[in-house]
C-alpha cells in the first residue's frame, strides 16, 4: 500500500507537459490491451514475423512516428533505428519505474522481457530519414556546446558526449543511443530529468553522475549545438566503441535466447 501511495505521489509530481502525451498514448494502450487479450502473445513473448510485429506495435507507432512528434507542450522521440539494447533498456526502465510516464508504465507493465526485446529489435531494424536540423545557436553557445560534446570539460569532471555516443553521434551498439536528430527542448528535458532525479538508468547510472556536473548554461549549450548538427550520411550506430567509455554505465541484461 505504501508503495502505491509513493507511485501516486510521484505521478502528481510529473510535469504538466506530459498531459498531451498521455492522451495520445491512451489510444495505444487500449490497442495493446485488445491485442494482448486476443492473442496472448504479449504476455508469453511469442516470436512474430515482421508483418505481424508491424501490426502488433501500432500502439507504439501511433505516437512514436518515424521522425518523432512535436507537440505544443512536449515531444515524443523517434524510436526507429536506435540500438535494440537501448530501446530494451528503456522499456524495462519504464516497467521498473526508473522512468515515469503513466501511459508507458501501464503499457509495458505485464509484458515479458522476451517480448520487450522483440519490440526493441523490431524498431532497431527500422531505418527512416531524420528530420532537418535546427538553426545554429549563437557563436558563444555553439562553442561551449561543441567543446562539451567532443572534448568534455576535464576541470568539471565532464567527459565528452562523443566518448560514449560515438564520434558521429549516431550511437554505439548495443546500448548507446544517437544524439542527432533530436530537438533542443527534448535534449534539455532529458538532461534536466537526470539532474533532478526523475529519470534513472540501471546502476551505475553514469548519466545521473555526469549531469550533476553541468550547470544550466551547459545543458542549454549541449542541447542547442546537438540539435543544429547536420545528419551524417551513415546514421547507423557504431558496432563498437572506438575507445573505452570514461565511466561505467549500467545496463539491463538482455533476455537469454
Amino acid at each position: 500500500m505504501a508503495h502505491k501511495r509513493g507511485q501516486r505521489a510521484a505521478y502528481r509530481r510529473e510535469d504538466v507537459a506530459t498531459v498531451s502525451v498521455i492522451r495520445l498514448f491512451f489510444i495505444g494502450a487500449l490497442l495493446v490491451s485488445a491485442l494482448a487479450a486476443s492473442t496472448g502473445a504479449f504476455a508469453h513473448g511469442a516470436t512474430a514475423s515482421g508483418d505481424a510485429m508491424a501490426d502488433r506495435v501500432e500502439a507504439c507507432t501511433a505516437c512514436h512516428g518515424p521522425q518523432g512528434l512535436e507537440l505544443e507542450d512536449g515531444y515524443i522521440p523517434r524510436i526507429h533505428g536506435k540500438p535494440a539494447g537501448y530501446l530494451y533498456n528503456q522499456l524495462v526502465n519504464y516497467q521498473d519505474y526508473r522512468r515515469r510516464n503513466r501511459s508507458m508504465n501501464h503499457m509495458v507493465a505485464h509484458l515479458s522481457h522476451e517480448y520487450l526485446y522483440e519490440i526493441a529489435d523490431y524498431f532497431a531494424d527500422q531505418h527512416v530519414p531524420y528530420p532537418a536540423p535546427a538553426a545554429a545557436p549563437s557563436d558563444a553557445l555553439a562553442r561551449r556546446g561543441e567543446q562539451l560534446v567532443h572534448e568534455g570539460d576535464e576541470k568539471a569532471g565532464v567527459p565528452a558526449c562523443a566518448a560514449c555516443h560515438g564520434q558521429r553521434l549516431t550511437g554505439v551498439e548495443p546500448n548507446t543511443p544517437a544524439l542527432i536528430g533530436l530537438p533542443r527542448q527534448y535534449i534539455m528535458a532529458q538532461l534536466g530529468a537526470w539532474q533532478v532525479g526523475t529519470r534513472h538508468a540501471a546502476a551505475p547510472d553514469c548519466m545521473a553522475r555526469i549531469t550533476q556536473r553541468l550547470d544550466g548554461r551547459d545543458v542549454e549549450a549541449v542541447a542547442a549545438w546537438l540539435a543544429a548538427q547536420p545528419i551524417p550520411s551513415d546514421t547507423r550506430a557504431l558496432e563498437s566503441a572506438v575507445v573505452d567509455p570514461p565511466l561505467e554505465c549500467g545496463s539491463v541484461p538482455a533476455p537469454e535466447s
